[in-house]
């Protein structure tokens, strides 16, 4: 029996942010028929994730849904491992990485986007240096991908802010400024990216595919680095 993949969500008072995740777990679920698949929070919405660990028998890979690194990833995550399943197999967050910029492609052109607009990657921002560094990565993938500059800006902590990031493109020649949310679902920082004002603002990245397919790859990847450390190494000769 493959272990469980225990889906952990930060948290949100958004019912329709609930339910694209609660979509996003079956999206999950419907890649691998047969495979248990449990959606948790680490705040805020339920199940939190300190009462899902406890009541899967057998082993349990824990997937973060978040994009980035940071202190939900670093210190939250680890001390409901710890204590509620120390021995379950924790994988690395989804971004930066091309099937994210794949999922925000495909959202921007259902948005609308002209090949005369500025982007902006909008994401909710973090007082991680690291975090924030993963989401410039991010920018700069889809940069790569759309043939155009991309500027990374933040709903919250970070510069540059989605504020100054929009005062600064609308100083420019382009048309107008299209937003690539980047965030998971509905909710706080999704409505700040659609209050900014910016010509057009892509839909949360939600149940798409390349998601599904993006948390499948962390959780092999984490039950593969395990599995390589667990087994013993061959005898060397001194």
């Amino acid at each position: 029996m493959r272990p469980a993949l225990v889906l952990a969500a930060h948290g949100t008072r958004s019912a329709e942010g609930e339910r694209t995740l609660s979509s996003l777990a079956e999206t999950v679920g419907r890649a691998r028929p047969g495979q248990r698949v449990e959606l948790s929070y680490l705040e805020i919405s339920a199940p939190l994730l300190a009462d899902v660990l406890p009541t899967i028998p057998g082993p349990v890979v824990v997937v973060p849904l978040l994009l980035a690194g940071g202190y939900h990833v670093h210190i939250d995550l680890p001390e409901v491992i710890a204590e509620h399943r120390p021995d379950a197999i924790v994988a690395g967050w989804l971004g930066p990485h091309r099937l994210l910029t794949s999922a925000l492609t495909r959202k921007l052109a259902r948005a609308g986007l002209r090949a005369t607009d500025a982007v902006l990657l909008g994401a909710a921002g973090s007082s991680d240096p690291s975090a924030l560094a993963d989401v410039r990565a991010a920018a700069h993938q889809l940069a790569v991908r759309l043939a155009r500059p991309v500027t990374a800006a933040f709903a919250s902590a970070g510069t540059p802010s989605l504020e100054e990031a929009m005062e600064r493109l609308r100083s420019t020649p382009a048309a107008r400024v299209a937003i690539a949310s980047y965030v998971l679902a509905p909710g706080f920082f999704h409505d700040r990216l659609t209050a900014a004002g910016a010509g057009l603002v892509s839909d949360p990245l939600g149940a798409d595919p390349d998601v599904a397919a993006l948390i499948w790859h962390r959780y092999d990847q984490a039950l593969h680095r395990h599995r390589s450390t667990a087994e013993p190494q061959p005898l060397r000769r001194a």
